[in-house]
């Protein structure tokens, strides 16, 4: 099972790049049972959703 640490990492990474079937599990299992990075999680979607929207930025432009 992920650690915090290892949950972060991959919780900034998904922002990024498609996470494989395995991290994305491995991920959710944690989540589900750590609500500091279930909050943490949220926190990164809401930043990172600003940002694109501050600089108009969308899906496409990120690929």
């Amino acid at each position: 099972m992920l650690n915090c640490k290892e949950a972060n990492r991959l919780m900034s990474q998904e922002l990024d790049r498609k996470l494989s079937w395995s991290e994305r599990f491995g991920l959710k299992l944690h989540v589900s049972m750590c609500d500091g990075c279930s909050n943490a999680r949220k926190q990164m979607g809401v930043v990172h959703n600003a940002c694109k929207h501050a600089f108009g930025l969308d899906d496409k432009t990120n690929q």
